[in-house]
C-alpha cells in the first residue's frame, strides 16, 4: 500500500435531523451531535499522519474536516473542492423526503430503486441526470487525485476525503471501477469512515483494496462493545472471518487443513462477541471447519439458546499441494503460478486442489441459501473464511471473481449485509471489515496467506 484513502461523511446535518432533501444547496449546519462526531472521527485518527487533506466546499462538510483536523492534531487545513460537492437534487432541495415521495411519486421512487435512471429539470427547463452527473464529477476528482498523489510513489501517503452521502458512494463506485447501477449497494452513515489502500501494479495500472466500508463504532467510545448502523426493514446478515490461527500468523497456506484458533484468535472471537452481544440474533451459520466453528461459539457465548448450524458450501478454498506451505516454498515449486495467482486469481488452478470459481459457486450457493431462509425481521450470524467472505463480497458488491484483492477480511472482521426489499433484491453493504473491536480504526490483523 501506497497509498491510503480516507473517505469520511459529513456529521449530522440540521436537515439530516428534519429529513430533509439536501442536495448541493448550502442550507443546512452540523447540529450539535454532528460537531460531537466530526471530533470524535478526528479523535480516532489521531495516531495516522495524514498527508493532504480534501473538503466539499458546503459548510456542512467543510466544518466537519476542520473540527476533524483540529481533533486529529496534525495541523492541517483541508483544501477545498466542487468536485466534492454533493448530488444536485435542485427541484426537491429544502422539502421533507414524505413531501417529495407525495408531489413526485413517481421520480421518488426511480431515485430508491434505479437512482441511475432518474431526471430531472432545472429552472431553466433543461433535463438532466442527476447521478450520472455525479459520477463524471467524481471521475473527474479521482483522477486529479490520482495524478498528485501517485500510488507508485514509494513514500506512503494518507488522504482525507470528506464530502457527502451521494458523492462518497460515486467516489467508491470509481475507485472500484463499477458503474452508477451499483449505487444503493452502498450506505454512507454521517461521520462514518471507509478505507481504501492503493497500489501500483507493474502495468502502470492501480490496484484498489477497501479495507473497510462505512465504520461508526469510533462513534460511540463510551459503549462498551461499539455499535452498528441501525437494521431497518428486512432480514440483516453478520458475516464474520474466522478468529487468528497459528498458521495465519506464520503466513501459511491454510485451506481446508482444519487448523484451530491459536489464543489471539480466541481474544479476537472474544471481541467480537462483546461487540455483537447487543445484537438479537435468530440464526447462526458457521463453515464445517473448527476455526470459523471456535469464533462463531465466542460469539454466541452471549446468545444462548440461538441455534448453529454447520455449513459444508462454506468452507475454505482448497489450496491443494500449497497447503501448510509458506509462500518462499510455494514459489520454489510453482514460481509462475503462485504470480498468476497474485496477478490474476481467476485463471488459476490450485494443484490438487480449487480454483476460485468453485469457491464463488459454492459459498453464494451457500450464502444464498441462507438468506434465502430469514424471515423479514431475522437477523442471522455468518462465520466463514478470508476466500469464502471474499467471493460473498465481490458478488455482492456487483465484482467479479478477478476482483477479489479488492476486499480485505481481517481475522475477526464483522460486515453487515442487508436485505431491504427481502432476499431476492439487491442487498446494501451496510459496513465492511469492522476491527475497531480489536483496537483502533485501521485494520491490523495478521496479513496471513490466501
Amino acid at each position: 500500500m501506497s497509498l491510503r484513502i480516507l473517505l469520511v461523511r459529513h456529521g449530522l446535518s440540521s436537515f439530516n435531523l428534519e429529513h430533509r432533501i439536501q442536495g448541493r444547496d448550502d442550507l443546512s449546519s452540523l447540529t450539535e451531535e454532528g460537531v460531537k462526531q466530526a471530533l470524535a472521527t478526528g479523535e480516532a485518527l489521531r495516531d495516522l499522519p495524514i498527508t493532504a487533506a480534501y473538503s466539499s466546499p458546503l459548510r456542512r462538510a467543510h466544518d466537519t474536516a476542520t473540527a476533524l483536523l483540529a481533533a486529529q492534531g496534525g495541523g492541517l487545513e483541508p483544501r477545498l473542492d466542487n468536485d466534492l460537492l454533493e448530488v444536485d437534487l435542485a427541484p426537491w432541495s429544502g422539502l421533507l423526503s414524505s413531501d417529495v415521495q407525495e408531489r413526485f411519486p413517481e421520480a421518488y421512487r426511480t431515485w430508491k430503486q434505479h437512482p441511475e435512471q432518474l431526471e430531472l429539470q432545472r429552472a431553466d427547463g433543461s433535463s438532466y441526470a442527476p447521478i450520472p452527473e455525479l459520477m463524471e464529477q467524481a471521475r473527474r476528482f479521482v483522477d486529479r487525485l490520482l495524478a498528485e498523489h501517485n500510488p507508485a510513489n514509494p513514500t506512503p501517503q494518507t488522504v482525507l476525503v470528506v464530502g457527502h452521502n451521494a458523492i462518497l458512494r460515486c467516489l467508491l463506485l470509481t475507485l472500484l471501477g463499477l458503474d452508477a447501477s451499483g449505487f444503493r449497494r452502498l450506505r454512507v452513515e454521517n461521520a462514518s469512515l471507509s478505507v481504501l489502500n492503493l497500489s501500483a501494479e507493474a502495468d502502470g495500472a492501480v490496484a484498489v483494496q477497501i479495507e473497510s466500508l462505512n465504520g461508526t463504532t469510533h462513534l460511540h467510545p463510551e459503549v462498551c462493545g461499539g455499535r452498528l448502523p441501525a437494521k431497518g426493514a428486512g432480514p440483516r446478515l453478520l458475516l464474520v472471518r474466522h478468529g487468528e490461527t497459528d498458521w495465519n500468523r506464520q503466513g501459511r497456506f491454510q485451506g481446508q487443513i482444519d487448523i484451530p484458533l491459536n489464543e489471539n484468535g480466541r481474544a479476537q472471537a472474544a471481541a467480537a462477541g462483546n461487540f455483537l452481544r447487543k445484537v438479537s440474533f435468530q440464526r447462526a451459520y458457521t463453515s464445517s471447519m473448527a476455526r470459523p466453528r471456535q469464533t462463531a461459539e465466542g460469539i454466541l457465548s452471549h446468545h444462548p439458546g440461538v441455534p448453529l448450524t454447520s455449513v459444508r458450501d462454506l468452507v475454505e478454498i482448497g489450496h491443494g499441494e500449497w497447503e501448510g506451505c509458506l509462500e518462499s516454498e510455494i514459489s520454489e515449486g510453482w514460481g509462475e503460478l503462485l504470480a498468476a495467482w497474485k496477478r490474476a486469481p481467476e485463471t488459476v488452478q490450485m494443484p490438487d486442489g480449487e480454483t476460485i470459481h468453485d469457491v464463488w459457486d459454492r459459498s453464494l450457493r451457500g450464502w444464498n441459501t441462507i438468506a434465502a431462509s430469514l424471515h423479514s425481521d431475522e437477523t442471522a450470524l455468518v462465520v466463514a473464511h478470508d476466500a469464502v467472505n471474499k467471493t460473498i463480497l465481490c458478488a455482492l458488491l456487483g465484482l467479479s471473481p478477478a476482483d477479489i484483492w479488492a476486499v480485505k477480511q481481517g481475522n475477526g472482521g464483522v460486515t453487515v449485509i442487508d436485505y431491504p426489499n427481502g432476499p431476492d433484491q439487491a442487498p446494501v453493504v451496510v459496513c465492511l471489515n469492522q476491527t475497531a473491536h480489536l483496537g483502533g480504526v485501521l485494520d491490523r490483523t495478521a496479513a496471513g496467506a490466501l
